[in-house]
């Protein structure tokens, strides 16, 4: 015997029934537990007003020489790519969740805009920096274990989630572009971030 468990064969009896029962649970089958980086596990799907969005990939920042972890960022598409440029010129819903994985104050993360920014959508400032100033001033002390959560929502913006309170949404499309680009333009702030974000390993 091969010591497969024909399926159809449990399952036909009452008490054939309870077994497979148990069979799909000890297997672990159901819902989908997501994936793992640095200790934080994400779910492989999520909403935007209606939209279901999968997990494109996980990426890692990391700061300084000593390679400091600061967050974990979880990207979602409607249909998952390796390409940076077809997700960034579709002009399609996105959500991107930063999971803290140590402390950062206000002033870093406005620092990081800036430079996120100037990186990667330096012919755009001018038109951009009204609204960048806006999204800086929504910024908060953020502790290990909490999220920044950010959803592109087409026609409409990117709507920013501060520790689960939504902050406001940040109008344009070509901000929405400008803003992923920080993470799959061409000057991320890790290359092992960007790489993360497209399907890659994490970190």
């Amino acid at each position: 015997m091969s010591g497969r468990i024909r399926v159809h064969e449990l399952a036909g009896s009452r008490s054939g029934l309870v077994a497979l029962v148990g069979l799909v649970v000890a297997l672990g089958a159901g819902p989908a537990h997501g994936k793992e980086c640095a200790g934080v596990n994400v779910p492989d799907k999520a909403q935007v007003n209606g939209s279901s969005l999968t997990l494109n990939g996980l990426g890692l920042r990391q700061a300084t020489m000593l390679r400091v972890k600061v967050y974990v960022a979880a990207l979602y598409v409607p249909n998952t790519s390796t390409d940076p440029e077809a997700i960034l010129g579709s002009n399609a819903p996105k959500r991107l969740v930063l999971h803290f994985v140590r402390n950062v104050d206000a002033a870093d993360l406005r620092k990081a805009w800036d430079e996120g920014f100037a990186n990667n959508a330096k012919d755009q400032l001018p038109a951009l920096k009204p609204r960048i100033e806006t999204l800086k001033g929504w910024m908060a002390d953020m502790k290990s274990g909490e999220q920044m959560a950010f959803m592109h929502v087409p026609g409409t913006g990117v709507q920013v989630d501060v520790n689960g309170a939504t902050r406001g949404t940040i109008k344009g499309d070509d901000f929405a572009r400008a803003f992923y680009s920080i993470w799959l333009g061409a000057k991320p702030p890790n290359a092992e971030l960007k790489a993360g974000l497209l399907g890659g390993t994490c970190g």
